[in-house]
């Protein structure tokens, strides 16, 4: 049995990994840090900070799928990582590492110039503009292009109402345009990746991990 404790439970991430867990034979949902074996969190930059500290306290790991953190905010959690296992991650669906394998494989294997479009589409509720996922693909891109193809990179942000979460790449130049999608058309996406990699840190050492750790 893995006991999971959830920070954010009342949110809509946090329901839904609860409704997951409820459906599952070998996870619960405690109240307890002290006696779980994996932290979850989906809140608030300042909330998660706090949980942290108990997650340090506690020698547990954690899961954070939080966004919007500042400077300060990361380098704590990175301070943190030498104590415990911490996977930080803006988006844990499967799809979204995918998309970031083919992106790079695109700039690795092409010779051209082109511009760059990120756009991402997001419920009305979503706080942070653009999202933190957004802003992990501008970073890989800018990362990954070592032959310096790509002359610009512009990221759109707009929210709309029951929208989980869309996120485009698009490669354009005077000779093709080129498109890289991502569509979650259920939270449960995010929600079984949170819990997959849940239990999978359980075995792992203090380190700042990442999605790609996991999944590939």
């Amino acid at each position: 049995m893995l006991d999971i404790f959830v920070n954010g439970l009342s949110g809509k991430m946090g329901t839904s990994i609860s409704h997951t867990a409820n459906k599952a034979k070998n996870i619960l949902i405690t109240d307890s840090i002290k006696d779980c074996d994996a932290v979850i969190d989906f809140s608030r930059p300042e909330s998660t900070m706090q949980i942290i500290n108990e997650c340090q306290k506690y020698n547990k790991p954690i899961v954070i799928g939080t966004t919007g953190f500042n400077h300060n905010q990361l380098e704590e959690i990175n301070k943190a990582s030498k104590v415990i296992p911490i996977l930080l991650s803006y988006n844990m669906s499967k799809g979204i590492f995918f998309l970031k394998e083919s992106v790079k494989d695109f700039l690795n294997k092409n010779d051209g110039t082109f511009e760059c479009v990120i756009s991402e589409v997001h419920h009305k509720e979503k706080v942070d503009s653009p999202s933190g996922t957004a802003i992990e693909l501008k970073e890989l891109i800018e990362k990954s292009d070592r032959s310096n193809i790509v002359n610009s990179i512009i990221v759109e942000s707009k929210r709309v109402k029951d929208i989980n979460g869309i996120h485009e790449i698009r490669f354009f130049n005077g000779k093709d345009s080129i498109t890289f999608k991502h569509e979650a058309l259920s939270r449960n996406i995010f929600s079984d990746g949170a819990l997959y990699i849940a239990k999978s840190i359980t075995t792992k050492t203090p380190n700042l991990y990442s999605v790609k750790d996991f999944f590939s």
